[in-house]
């Protein structure tokens, strides 16, 4: 996925059904079961979910066929593993014929322990790179480490096809789906609660939960003051943060960030803080977890997000664009230190008339953390 932008979205799977079918597909990853995803161009595959997979669902889908299995990885977790990927985007490996789950688990993560043999070579394969992608995008969209296991579903000569009648009853997903999906998400908010919520700094508030039509997980708008509509409006947006927001983590800015951002936007009178559901830059909060014990280990914030397989900043822009437009404002005042922000929104259609500093002293703890978002990410303090 961009960092700023999804996909674009074909209108043949830009309806509720795609959107639903993308959101149980991603629940089936979770759970550790496969899906049939399918592409109009090169047919039909068996996904499976590398971080979930286990060993009695492997040999399911080998089901006695002479096809091999495959792993696709992103690139920068290949380059990780000191592979060459065959790809811009993805590498595609076949898999030796008895590879444990453990052993797929630990070419997925590089924090889990080796519980199996890995395997000593790994040749590339020939997965359609369209088909690749949509994988490891559902993997990505299941909060899931960005690695798959994909299986044709086209059955060789003398296979005994009773093997594979479990087949028929998966979950089926194009890989158009999963391509428009982000986009048609984010075009499906709809506000589905608001309610007055006074805040420290800022008592005249509001918050307002929009919810996209698969019925995924929601986004907030907090409304300080009455913002008028025809003038640029001062706007936060905040990437939710379990750990700083909640918890008072030292490892990062994103609580003073939130807090400070409430107090200033009340101290101006009014504006809008936008609350997104993109927890780690988009990665999730346990691969954002993982992303620290690769910190511990010595690597920054923006390398820990590669060695996971991630890019640097997976999240999009599009559901704050699109939130900013029900609520009536196409021009804000951008309280940011990130350009990719303002580059994000304005792509999306909202105008960005000025980037408003938003800077906090650093602590003890996190140091490092703001020195690699200036010289990686270009913040600008």
């Amino acid at each position: 996925m961009s960092t700023s932008q999804a996909k674009p979205t074909s209108a043949a799977f830009d309806d509720p059904a795609s959107l639903v079918a993308v959101d149980r597909a991603t629940a089936e990853l979770r759970r550790g079961g496969p899906v049939m995803l399918g592409s109009v161009r090169h047919g039909a595959f068996l996904a499976l979910a590398a971080e979930t997979v286990e060993d009695a669902c492997l040999a399911r889908l080998r089901g006695g066929t002479a096809g091999d299995l495959q792993l696709v990885l992103t690139t920068q977790r290949a380059a990780a593993l000191g592979l060459t990927p065959t790809g811009r985007q993805v590498a595609s490996l076949l898999l030796p014929p008895r590879i444990a789950a453990d052993a797929l688990r630990h070419l997925a993560d590089p924090t889990a322990s080796a519980l199996a043999a890995m395997p000593t070579e790994l040749t590339n394969a020939d997965i359609p790179a369209e088909v690749a992608l949509a994988a490891i995008d559902l993997a990505k969209l299941a909060r899931l480490l960005p690695a798959a296991v994909l299986a044709p579903l086209s059955l060789p000569a003398g296979t005994d096809a009773a093997a594979w009648a479990w087949a028929r009853d998966l979950l089926p997903v194009a890989v158009e789906a999963v391509d428009a999906y982000q986009a048609a998400a984010a075009r499906s908010l709809k506000i589905v609660g608001e309610a007055r919520v006074p805040l420290a700094g800022a008592e005249q508030a509001r918050i307002v939960a929009f919810r996209p039509s698969d019925g995924g997980t929601e986004h907030l708008a907090i409304i300080i003051g009455e913002p008028p509509r025809d003038r640029p409006v001062l706007t936060r947006l905040h990437s939710e943060c379990f750990t700083g927001d909640l918890l008072g983590s030292l490892r990062c800015d994103c609580g003073d960030q939130l807090r400070g951002a409430i107090a200033e936007i009340g101290r101006h009178g009014h504006g809008i803080l936008l609350y997104l559901a993109q927890e780690g830059r988009g990665i999730g909060l346990v691969n954002k977890l993982r992303a620290y014990r690769l910190q511990d280990s010595g690597a920054d914030t923006f390398d820990a997000n590669h060695q996971l397989g991630f890019d640097a900043d997976e999240r999009v822009y599009l559901p704050a664009a699109e939130m900013l437009r029900q609520l009536g404002f196409g021009e804000v005042r951008l309280m940011t230190n990130n350009p990719a922000k303002v580059e994000g929104l304005v792509h999306c259609g909202i105008a960005v008339v000025e980037r408003v500093s938003h800077v906090f002293p650093a602590n003890g703890h996190n140091e490092r953390y703001l020195e690699t978002k200036a010289a990686k990410f270009g913040h600008l303090f």
